[in-house]
């Protein structure tokens, strides 16, 4: 059995880390489908892709980690510590014989071997930067991902429209839109609201200036 895996959502200040595992017996099964990256793709093509992985592919697994277990984790651990995590959890869950992984570590190899210790089996890991671009395997893993993590954001800001009715953005701490409705929310819930990760500096610094803006007025 030949595995993939991939993440979406290392970067953004709201909303889970999701990580995905797709298996198939051959890897011309994932091949003759031309699946691009996910990141190359338009919403449309993501979802076209996500039918038809699932149609081929033995097995399709997601782990979806929370931003209230992402700020937990990271008190005792790294981000890349987590990846190494969620992707050994996934691989220990689907027991690939050679599992394509994308790196979050600089180094590559490293990263492999801080997944075969996690491991209760001896699978054959070959870790590559952009990996999602070099093997489709892990391109068809890069949309499951993208994919479940959307349908996840999407149920979080209607879930926060509820509450303060303006568009959440795409969750990175760089997308204006996304800013301008955290900094809304904390004007006036005097609070982030829920699915932040506030161990971000984004949110940390959010909260800053929050607090200077209230000594101020006094």
């Amino acid at each position: 059995m030949i595995g993939g895996v991939d993440e979406a959502g290392r970067g953004p200040v709201i909303g889970p880390l999701v990580i995905a595992i797709v298996t198939v017996k051959e890897t011309n099964i994932i091949e003759n489908l031309s699946i691009k990256d996910s990141k190359l793709c338009t919403p449309n093509q993501r979802e076209q892709f996500k039918t038809q992985i699932q149609k081929v592919a033995d097995q399709t697994e997601v782990l979806a980690i929370s931003a209230a277990d992402i700020d937990t984790m990271r008190k005792s651990m790294t981000l890349n510590q987590l990846e190494v995590y969620g992707f050994s959890k996934l691989i220990s869950q689907t027991k690939p014989s050679i599992c394509y992984v994308d790196s979050a570590d600089v180094n590559a190899p490293r990263f492999a071997d801080d997944i075969q210790k996690q491991l209760n089996y001896q699978p054959k890991i070959i870790s590559r930067h952009k990996a999602d671009t070099l093997y489709p395997i892990v391109s068809a893993a890069s949309i499951i991902a993208k994919t479940t993590r959307d349908e996840m954001v999407s149920i979080i800001e209607k879930e926060l429209r509820k509450t303060l009715d303006m568009p959440l953005g795409s969750g990175y701490p760089a997308d204006p839109i996304t800013q301008k409705f955290l900094k809304t929310w904390l004007h006036e819930n005097h609070s982030l609201p829920p699915h932040t990760r506030l161990s971000w500096k984004t949110s940390q610094n959010l909260i800053k200036q929050s607090k200077i803006k209230s000594l101020d007025k006094f």
